[in-house]
């Protein structure tokens, strides 16, 4: 990455690419960290946009400061070298999951909005990422900086025709209440979404050097993601019986501009499929440090557990996988937060 004035606006795209999977542009995620809370769950989200913003830039800020090539030295610093393997033996089965509900989510998309089955668009998914991974990942920023703007406009556009053009027809929204669940989801959802992005952040940073681009990419890419999910909160909440959809984001696209809807689904895709690729990337490289083989036969393994995996389904994994794996995160962002900054 090029130390020029765009570079920040390249590390923000990746930084909101990396964030932005297949629950987040699908909407489910949205639904199930904040929506289902009412309002409080849009409080929700200025915690966790906070959290992108300041504590992002601080894994970087270290990632630099320690010269660390891979986010497994970083867990070592955070957490010290014994703890620290653990944690990142914790990590493998947490970016295995997570790639398993990917894969799920580009089937749900192929199933629920192109009437494609499940199946299809899990091996169509698969086959992609297989061919991409053996020709190498250097597409994969470009890729973000592709897609991110596009589903930043497509988001905006739907935000105005459905809630603002329309008129608001709000659904079913809880009030404030003295129940601090949403808190906790909130926080939670920051947690989990930091602890995965160091996989791709923390070879980035040591990549780019430059703490000032860092600060300013952490600032630029943790608004747009804070913008991002308040223009989606407001999108969905005008949709009835939300949480019936898998893909409730294309269905409010559908509803709204259903001349874009065809569009609005590539661009989904593109985000859950780079997720899955920037996913396989750190996956390949955490395991091939445990067992030397071909990347190939590596690549396979991986896809192959991820497939299986996903046959539970899209919306019960994100449902169960990752308010689980946000609350184990908490533990990853405690340390984050009390450990400091080292000297340069």
């Amino acid at each position: 990455m090029s130390q020029s004035h765009g570079s920040a606006f390249q590390l923000a795209f990746v930084y909101v690419g990396t964030v932005v999977g297949a629950g987040f542009a699908t909407g489910r995620e949205i639904v199930e960290f904040f929506l289902r809370f009412g309002w409080p769950g849009l409080a929700g989200i200025l915690i966790s946009g906070l959290m992108f913003t300041f504590l992002g830039a601080k894994m970087m800020l270290i990632a630099v400061r320690i010269n660390a090539k891979s986010y497994q030295e970083l867990n070592k610093y955070l957490f010290g070298h014994t703890l620290g393997k653990f944690v990142n033996v914790f990590m493998l089965v947490v970016l295995l999951g997570v790639t398993s509900v990917m894969l799920s989510g580009a089937g749900a998309i192929f199933e629920e909005q192109l009437g494609f089955s499940n199946q299809a668009g899990m091996i169509a998914t698969i086959a992609l990422s297989l061919f991409v991974m053996m020709k190498g990942v250097k597409g994969i920023f470009g890729v973000n900086v592709i897609v991110v703007p596009l589903l930043l406009l497509f988001t905006v556009i739907v935000l105005f025709d459905s809630f603002v053009f329309r008129g608001p027809e709000i659904h079913n929204l809880a009030a404030f209440s003295a129940n601090p669940d949403w808190i906790l989801s909130a926080v939670s959802y920051g947690a989990f979404n930091l602890s995965l992005a160091q996989a791709v952040l923390v070879p980035i940073a040591s990549e780019l050097k430059s703490e000032r681009l860092i600060i300013k990419g952490a600032l630029i890419g943790g608004c747009l993601l804070t913008l991002v999910l308040i223009a989606s909160f407001l999108s969905l909440s005008t949709l009835p019986d939300v949480l019936l959809y898998e893909v409730p984001m294309a269905q409010v696209v559908f509803i709204v501009q259903h001349s874009v809807h065809i569009i609005y689904l590539f661009i989904i895709f593109g985000e859950v499929f780079t997720s899955v690729i920037g996913n396989l990337y750190g996956l390949e490289k955490q395991i091939n440090e445990y067992i030397h083989m071909k990347s190939l036969y590596i690549f396979m393994f991986i896809l192959l557990t991820i497939y299986l995996t996903g046959q539970i389904g899209y919306g019960k994994l994100i449902s169960t996988i990752y308010p689980l794996f946000g609350q184990l995160s908490l533990v990853f962002i405690f340390f984050l937060i009390v450990k400091r900054v080292p000297e340069r």
